[in-house]
């Protein structure tokens, strides 16, 4: 009779591709934990080693031209044939992510701050939020690399894309995060001296900007009552807030105000500061002239010429980053790439606000003289 109670075996059934779920509403599994908290905003942060770099202004506006330089140009799509000679690049109808790479955000912005992690930690990460029929990634969103944690990478320097990635002390599957190597090293673990050089050099300008007089000793005269250490200490306590404040402050004939010989250039530490903005410039790899340095000798002509700068020693390795890591096989078909736009951002001659084009200018007038 037991052959008769024995239990057919259960057909397997293959499982469609998992999908990643939509934005807002991330479906938690086995090793995908930490998607739970994408798309929880309040408790974004960008870390405290960019906040101490971006203090710097020379930072600051380095980071700023290659964000922008960047983020304004348009994405498009290629083959490559080979015409005999060399390979020939065939442009092809971009893929709709192209263009809304985000849909909560303009392409823009995630651009820019996927620019701004590679500056800084010398990586970025994009979660893949859906994908289509054929299962390549249809739409994104950008984490934050400052909470991302890669436990079989330490860092700071990246060897290969991470195969345990964590994002607010949960586990994210490798094959749904689009992992962006940038060839740099992050700033903030290049040069950690020269960011903390120029943070100290604005604390004292800072200081010394703080009153207009300059900085002196009280003198005791020699035949006078000497004064107790705490008593000099307690009278130059209240002479500095007075003078802190631009109040008058008032000395007994015993006593001396001894200005140093110190001008207002070399008390807010010009040449040194100038120095370490030129510092900064190379680290951030742009050119001094465009953090409003001067660089001697050397200059440019135009502002084609300066963009052309800005693209060759600053932005270039980002983007090119950016579109290689966007052309690998699990995002892209095979033979499929993508590029940045830049032939038309660098051949663009911009006129000013204030000047009417040549062609459309009305006629001279002559002078009566």
């Amino acid at each position: 009779m037991s052959i008769f109670n024995r239990v057919a075996p259960k057909a397997m059934i293959s499982q469609p591709p998992r999908k990643a779920a939509a934005a807002g509403a991330y479906m938690q599994s086995q090793n995908n934990g930490g998607s739970n908290m994408i798309g929880v905003y309040y408790s974004y942060v960008d870390g405290l080693q960019r906040q101490n770099a971006m203090a710097q202004p020379t930072v600051s506006r380095a980071r700023d031209l290659i964000c922008s330089f960047i983020s304004c140009m348009n994405l498009r799509m290629y083959n490559e044939m080979w015409n005999g000679t060399e390979m020939e690049k065939v442009y092809i109808a971009p893929r709709a992510w192209l263009k809304k790479i985000d849909p909560a955000v303009n392409n823009q912005f995630i651009l820019s701050w996927t620019i701004d992690d590679l500056f800084f930690l010398g990586r970025a990460f994009w979660y893949i939020t859906s994908r289509d029929s054929t299962g390549r990634p249809a739409s994104f969103t950008r984490l934050p690399a400052a909470m991302v944690q890669t436990l079989d990478q330490a860092g700071p320097v990246w060897f290969a894309p991470s195969k345990q990635i964590v994002f607010q002390g949960g586990a994210l599957d490798p094959n749904d995060v689009v992992q962006f190597l940038s060839p740099i090293q992050g700033i903030v673990y290049m040069s950690e001296r020269a960011i903390a050089t120029a943070t100290k050099l604005e604390n004292a300008r800072y200081r010394n900007a703080s009153s207009a007089i300059p900085a002196g000793v009280l003198q005791v005269q020699p035949n006078s009552e000497s004064l107790s250490p705490q008593e000099l200490a307690d009278l130059a306590a209240a002479f500095n807030a007075a003078r802190a404040t631009n109040q008058t402050a008032a000395l007994s004939p015993e006593v001396h105000y001894i200005e140093t010989a110190t001008s207002p250039d070399k008390m807010l530490l010009i040449q040194a500061s100038e120095y370490q903005a030129a510092d900064l410039c190379r680290l951030c790899n742009i050119p001094p002239y465009l953090a409003g340095i001067s660089v001697g000798s050397y200059s440019y002509q135009n502002s084609k010429e300066s963009r052309a700068d800005l693209w060759t020693f600053g932005a270039r390795a980002y983007a090119d980053c950016i579109t290689a890591t966007l052309s690998q096989d699990n995002i892209l078909p095979i033979n499929s790439y993508v590029e940045f736009d830049i032939d038309e951002y660098l051949q663009t001659d911009y006129e000013p606000a204030n000047e009417m084009p040549a062609t459309q200018r009305p006629n001279d007038v002559a002078s009566p003289t």
